[in-house]
């Protein structure tokens, strides 16, 4: 069942847009350096990652900080750091990775984030086929985006599609968004009890899936 809580969750993450967007765009003002996006990215992930150890090491800051956002917390985020704060860290390694790239930040970004939130709504709502924790019909929700994007969205996008004359090749659509789709899905385990959360490697993952196949298109 879609409640309220995940429902705010996944709104939240068009605030999360943000990031790809000051990726992309900041370093095309004139007299932006490029490595401004990085910069700002690693003060909000120093910040934010500083807060989380705060609120556990301290009461009375974890007190304030379930009263301030409770309702957008997972039972387990109120003991392990937010989702929030490894997508910001994703953001960051993205921006650094593909510094001569923002394009790529941008796309791998923006797919994983929508992605990810369109494959919860549809897996919590109507998902029966389970896998790996989530569902399959949420899996295929965040493939079909993730292709809707590469073909509706992003040829509008100004001077996104520079290098591709304004379209991307289908083959690189196909496998970037299954990149997304199947990294998105499939757990990656460090250790037996710890694995790694998604918003931290998915959009790098397939970041360099589209930059190490784009010359062969």
């Amino acid at each position: 069942m879609l409640t309220k809580q995940e429902l705010n969750r996944k709104l939240l993450h068009l605030i999360a847009l943000l990031m790809p967007v000051g990726i992309f765009y900041v370093p095309k003002i004139n007299g932006v350096s490029k490595w401004i996006p990085p910069l700002v990215l690693g003060v909000l992930f120093f910040g934010a990652v500083l807060l989380e150890k705060m609120r556990f090491k301290y009461p009375k800051i974890q007190i304030l900080y379930l009263r301030c956002f409770h309702s957008l917390l997972r039972n387990q985020e109120k003991k392990k750091m937010t989702g929030a704060t490894y997508i910001i860290g994703g953001a960051l390694v993205c921006a650094i990775v593909f510094i001569d790239a923002p394009y790529i930040s941008f796309m791998t970004l923006t797919l994983f984030i929508l992605g990810d939130a369109v494959a919860a709504i549809v897996g919590i709502s109507i998902g029966r086929i389970a896998l790996f924790g989530k569902t399959i019909e949420g899996s295929l929700a965040c493939f079909g985006l993730c292709m809707t994007l590469f073909a509706v969205l992003f040829p509008h996008v100004p001077f996104l599609l520079e290098d591709w004359r304004g379209a991307p090749p289908f083959s690189l659509m196909i496998i970037t968004s299954l990149a997304i789709t199947i990294f998105e899905l499939i757990p990656i385990k460090i250790t037996r009890t710890h694995t790694l959360d998604d918003n931290l490697y998915v959009p790098v993952i397939a970041g360099l899936v589209l930059d190490r196949l784009q010359p062969f298109f």
